[in-house]
């Protein structure tokens, strides 16, 4: 199976290019936005794709060819304004939405954020509310088309190393994920097609990746 990764460039995407590359029945086509960044995933061996998801859709829908699946993971950055939030996590996110249905990609994995719930827009501070504002809307797109969806909703991100141990739930307790994990999550997820039709939050933990997921 071949997995388009939007967002490539980015920590969790780094780390997912890896694991899927070093898998035996995946391979990744990364998406990136320069073509400078292509070395490190050349190196990989995975294919590269070079698009602004600030292009038209049928651009975009152009680097859907030849793949499988799509994991969304790409994002403004907190040091953006409410503009790109806006234009990346929720119209870029709906724009590679319609392009994997227009391609005839049903399968579409989208990390989220932890909570994107209407009362979790109510409670956030003006900084943040756009952003949540924008995966709301982005996740409830998603979850309205007939694609084979799974959304990630992952607690706050650091930067340590992976264990390569959950927890994850439709609902657990706020805490905190290595990147690394989070791209081990989305792999167990590309491989267990009992996660299509589901969301669930997920934290660091004493589960095993594949158990945690398993057992959703």
């Amino acid at each position: 199976m071949k997995v388009l990764v939007i967002g490539a460039n980015g920590q969790v995407g780094k780390h997912l290019v890896k694991f899927i590359q070093e898998s035996d029945d995946l391979e990744a086509k990364a998406m990136i936005r320069k073509e400078e960044q292509a070395s490190y995933f050349k190196d990989l061996g995975a294919e590269t794709v070079v698009v602004d998801l600030e292009d038209d859709p049928d651009t975009i829908a152009k680097a859907f060819e030849g793949v499988d699946a799509v994991v969304f993971t790409a994002g403004s950055g907190p040091n953006t304004g409410p503009d790109k939030t806006m234009l990346i996590d929720l119209d870029a996110a709906v724009k590679t939405i319609e392009a994997s249905k227009a391609t005839g990609v049903n399968r579409y994995i989208m990390i989220s954020s932890f909570d994107t719930t209407r009362e979790k827009i109510q409670e956030a501070p003006p900084s943040f509310a756009p952003y949540v504002v924008a995966k709301h809307y982005a996740d409830d797109w998603l979850r309205k088309t007939d694609l084979d969806y799974t959304i990630i909703h992952p607690g706050r991100l650091t930067n340590e190393e992976g264990s390569g141990q959950v927890k994850a739930a439709e609902e657990v307790e706020r805490g905190e994920i290595p990147r690394e994990d989070v791209a081990k999550v989305i792999l167990a997820s590309l491989k267990n097609d009992s996660t299509i039709g589901k969301e669930f939050q997920v934290v660091g933990g004493t589960d095993k990746v594949e158990d945690a997921i398993a057992g959703l």
